[in-house]
């Protein structure tokens, strides 16, 4: 019998890295992790969704997105035929944003965001933090370390303009109820995690090793 192949895509910031503690039969799965690729200013999200097509080997694939992976993902099964898709602390259409972004999208003011300052601001935080919030930070660092204008302006424009106003078909959503940046009281059909954040794919891995084989 042949492997199922299953794609990974990591959220905003974050690498592949966010899947380590994420285990498969290997022998059952074949399991590629794809990381983002450079950024061009101008680009919008469905230009740069093509070019992830070619590094898409199989046929039928599985897709596994975690936040702006999870868009990503979705975008890329309208585009190709995939087994299931997958999608963890995102969220399935804009009507599922916050109101915050919403407003950020309508008004612009997410341009004004410091994104330049991102990487200073959080060597200053360090150098005060208590030794339990360096713990922290240090996750920061190792989860979260694509921080550089272009791609953070980019990614934001591009989550924030998401076009997407309906629900796909075949689309698994996983939210955790207590989730920072897409709240769990505007998701409207998801397997809920108690007590998941944004960051459960981490923080819930048990949960996802004991549950993700049978939602395939």
């Amino acid at each position: 019998m042949s492997k199922i192949p299953i794609y990974f895509f990591p959220g905003m910031s974050s690498t592949s890295l966010i899947f380590e503690h994420i285990f498969f039969d290997e022998s059952k799965y074949e399991l590629v992790f794809l990381e983002w690729l450079p950024v061009e200013k101008k680009e919008n999200l469905d230009q740069y969704t093509q070019r992830y097509l070619p590094l898409i080997k199989h046929e039928n694939p599985v897709l596994i997105g975690v936040s702006f992976g999870g868009i990503l993902a979705q975008e890329i099964s309208k585009l190709i035929s995939v087994k299931k898709t997958i999608i963890i602390s995102s969220v399935r259409s804009n009507k599922e944003f916050p109101k915050l972004f919403h407003f950020a999208r309508k008004t612009g003011l997410y341009k004004c965001l410091p994104t330049s300052m991102v990487n200073t601001i959080f060597g200053w935080i360090k150098k005060t933090a208590s030794a339990k919030r360096k713990k922290r930070l240090e996750l920061y660092d190792r989860y979260l370390p694509l921080r550089d204008k272009k791609y953070l302006d980019w990614a934001i424009r591009e989550v924030l303009k998401w076009k997407q106003d309906y629900t796909l078909n075949n689309v698994v959503h996983i939210h955790g109820t207590r989730d920072e940046i897409f709240p769990f009281k505007n998701i409207k059909s998801a397997i809920t995690i108690e007590g998941g954040t944004h960051a459960m794919i981490i923080t819930k891995y048990k949960w996802f090793n004991n549950n993700l084989e049978t939602l395939i």
